[in-house]
């Protein structure tokens, strides 16, 4: 192999160095080797450490999953957590250098029931997660018994509770803004059919929850939407179903969680409701009812969201002191997951 020291190419036409593709980098690279990778359509060097572009960017485009927390289910015949808000799409010319707020928002706590069976309220809403300008809202709380019977509005809706007499609780609204996708669905209203109570399901991403229909129950929580952003095919943001419970002393069914991390209803007997899953803003599932046991007619916690964020290799993410973030490569890009916190990201 010839060596070449103080090499002057006097000539107006090219110089064709070695070219192959990311998987073709020599297997024991030295600094200063430079060759034009095909994978990713740059010429690149290693450093000493790393393979770098031999350009400096200023600005990268970003590919973004952004959810928010989802609500927690209420308490008592109750209504499901709605899933936390949906967002996707992709941010373009964010600058090289500047630093960009990055949320992961929690899932709200499920609502108790107190001493005489009576409900402390509804479920509480998630809360929102963020990156740079782009928010998606949290879920909506699931509604309780009684006078607590509504639904509250959020990314999705929660569902409807339903309590004495009768009355059925409305579902919460899920917010829609004019952005592409709009981030989730209502929920569904309680219904009181032949002596037996049904909570409404929490919306979800791609559906309404089930509720206030002619169909007595159990209500499920509306589905979730499936995304492969992370690498692999998972679903987020699914509503949690609601509680139910029946009054001639049969065990109610289960109002199931939407896909996308939605928990299950409970159904009165010794069947508790159950949190969303974590990392997918799913809605916490709506309690059910049992008497004189306060404990199994407590609402379902909601899950907490994500921020999932893809971007060329050949640009380093950091993460601020706060946050919990991985960062896989596959193929010519980059994804990082953050599962939790606030700080920022900054991109070099």
């Amino acid at each position: 192999m010839a060596t070449l020291k103080n090499t002057t190419v006097n000539d107006t036409g090219f110089f064709t160095m070695p070219a192959g593709t990311t998987a073709q980098r020599p297997a024991s690279p030295v600094q200063g080797m430079t060759r034009y990778n095909t994978t990713l359509n740059y010429i690149e060097w290693y450093n000493g450490s790393v393979w770098s572009p031999i350009y400096n960017p200023v600005s990268v485009d970003v590919e973004y999953l952004v959810v928010a927390g989802g609500g927690g289910g209420g308490a008592i015949t109750a209504g499901g957590g709605g899933a936390g808000g949906y967002r996707t799409g992709t941010s373009t010319g964010l600058s090289i250098g500047t630093a960009y707020t990055v949320t992961v928002g929690a899932g709200g706590a499920g609502a108790t029931a107190d001493t005489n069976n009576q409900s402390n309220g509804t479920g509480v809403a998630g809360s929102n997660s963020v990156f740079d300008v782009i928010t998606s809202t949290g879920g909506g709380g699931g509604g309780a018994y009684s006078s607590y019977a509504n639904g509250t509005n959020g990314g999705s809706g929660g569902g409807g509770g339903i309590g004495e007499p009768s009355v059925a609780g409305a579902a919460g609204t899920g917010n829609t803004p004019s952005v592409s996708p709009s981030q989730g669905n209502n929920g569904g209203g309680g219904r009181y059919v032949s002596n037996s109570w049904y909570g409404g399901g929490g919306g979800g991403a791609s559906a309404a929850g089930a509720g206030n229909s002619s169909t007595a129950g159990p209500h499920a929580g509306g589905a979730g939407t499936t995304n492969s952003i992370s690498g692999s095919s998972v679903t987020y943001a699914g509503g949690g179903g609601g509680g139910g419970h029946n009054g001639n002393g049969n065990a109610s069914a289960v109002g199931a969680g939407g896909s996308g991390g939605g928990g299950n209803g409970g159904t009165g007997t010794s069947v508790l409701a159950t949190a969303g899953t974590v990392n997918t803003g799913g809605g916490g599932g709506g309690g059910g009812y049992n008497n004189p046991s306060t404990t199994l007619n407590n609402g379902g916690a909601g899950g907490s969201g994500t921020v999932i964020l893809k971007y060329l290799s050949s640009v380093t993410a950091t993460f601020s002191a706060g946050l919990t973030a991985s960062t896989t490569t596959s193929g010519s890009n980059k994804i990082s997951t953050v599962t939790a916190g606030t700080g920022t990201v900054t991109f070099s």
